[in-house]
């Protein structure tokens, strides 16, 4: 098992930055992946960002290239996420995600594959 907990969402306006963490414990090892998925209100659930545990391998959706910026500390287990340059349509509920991945990221991305382990949660408004 996988234990994941966020924290640094909060309030923001367009243009502004926030930063976000999530401490991973527990069988870290038995993952391949971690990653950052956002729920917008009211919408599907989406992968944001993506790392590989093993070679350290980035991965974004379209809307946040440029912009937001993935990177983990593998000594300290832990997952980060720079969004930079915010707008209104990043509000959403951000999510820490861990699992196994095969040769390819595009089914994560694609909503076809889902990570096995989930953080609670943690909550980010980019007012206009």
């Amino acid at each position: 098992q996988v234990q994941l907990v966020e924290s640094g969402g909060g309030s923001v306006q367009t243009g502004g930055s926030l930063s976000l963490s999530c401490a991973a414990s527990g069988d870290t090892g038995s993952t391949t992946f971690m990653a950052w998925f956002r729920q917008p209100p009211e919408k599907k659930r989406e992968a944001a960002a993506a790392i590989s545990s093993r070679f350290g391998s980035t991965y974004y959706t379209d809307s946040v290239k440029g912009r937001f910026a993935i990177s983990r500390d593998k000594v300290k287990n832990n997952l980060y996420l720079q969004m930079d340059n915010l707008k209104p349509e990043d509000t959403a509920m951000y999510y820490c995600a861990a699992g196994l991945i095969g040769g390819s990221w595009l089914p994560l991305f694609a909503g076809e594959s889902q990570p096995r382990y989930w953080g609670q949660g943690t909550q980010v408004t980019v007012s206009s």
